[in-house]
């Protein structure tokens, strides 16, 4: 068995094949629709680490499983076997990353279904965009409330799902005991004068107080709004998000995400992280430039261009 050489070692990491350190093999990476793996698809991740692999899977932050100790000549076998089954290695590259989501669906806390999300969010870009070419890897975030358990500012592109209480002051009874008050965790809301009020400048839109009042004060159901950050990176270079300034509905997420890549694509230099982009342009060239259509309209002409290269 001849050891791989660079060009091949390249070849499979745009497939999401890395070479284990001091070893002539790779992890192969595999990526969860939705960030949830089927108990049947974890049989097949199993199958393959036994037939292709050395037998063992390792678990990755971005919610993908590695299996490692798979000789080069095996690579497209493993491949092959994987789609036949519904499963798809990568995660690696100049390109969009896995998408990770928090466990809002089951989660108390959550205020959507983040799996949902993450699935179109998956089928449409990570793998509608697979073949998109980008100035550096792009890391899309979906967390379901204000704890930010996934970290949605330290991505690319995260999205936040909150809940403002809808508040009816003239169903409010002043109780003694005001179970809005008593749940909310920042301590935004207070009895004063036999009413209750929320101090805007405190609430987080977290939703923990909706339909706690048993009288109907904080309504059941409230919207859910998601709170956009983008060019948050981790690691040796840190950079917290920029939030955008308006919250946007589930609908117009797919399409503002589409416009902050392609302002990725048409304004970064090979390398370069969006923050960086961001960073070097200033926040107002990026504000200005996702407001309106442009960017949608010149799709196919950003995408079909090259990366530009650093002057």
């Amino acid at each position: 068995m001849k050891a791989p050489t660079k060009e091949d070692i390249a070849r499979v990491k745009g497939m999401g094949f890395l070479l284990n350190r001091g070893t002539q093999n790779f992890s192969g990476r595999i990526v969860p629709r939705g960030c949830v793996f089927s108990a049947e698809d974890l049989k097949t991740v199993t199958e393959i680490a036994e037939k292709f692999g050395d037998g063992h899977v390792l678990a990755t932050v971005r919610l993908c499983v590695e299996i490692t100790g798979i000789p080069y000549e095996s690579i497209d076998d493993a491949v092959a076997f994987a789609e036949a089954h519904g499963l798809h290695f990568g995660g690696t590259g100049s390109r969009i990353r896995p998408v990770t989501a928090c466990k809002g669906t089951t989660c108390i806390y959550g205020n959507y279904d983040t799996q949902q999300l993450a699935r179109e969010l998956y089928d449409r870009y990570y793998i509608g965009w697979r073949s998109a070419n980008l100035p550096h890897k792009f890391k899309i975030c979906v967390g379901g409330c204000p704890n930010s358990c996934m970290k949605p500012s330290l991505n690319d592109f995260g999205v936040e799902g909150h809940r403002a209480p809808v508040y009816d002051i003239e169903q409010c009874r002043g109780c003694k005991v005001c179970q809005v008050e008593k749940n909310c965790p920042v301590h935004a809301a207070h009895v004063e004068n036999g009413k209750m009020h929320i101090d805007k400048t405190l609430c987080k839109t977290c939703g923990v107080c909706t339909g706690k009042c048993p009288f109907g004060a904080v309504a059941k159901e409230s919207p859910v709004r998601y709170q956009i950050y983008v060019g948050g990176t981790w690691g040796k270079h840190t950079r917290m998000a920029t939030a955008l300034p308006e919250m946007v509905s589930r609908d117009e997420i797919f399409p503002m995400l589409e416009k902050v890549m392609l302002w990725f694509k048409d304004n970064a230099y090979a390398k370069e992280r969006l923050g960086a982009a961001i960073d070097r342009l200033g926040e107002e060239k990026l504000l200005e430039d996702l407001k309106g259509d442009a960017l949608l309209s010149r799709k196919d002409e950003i995408l079909a261009a090259p990366v530009k290269a650093r002057p």
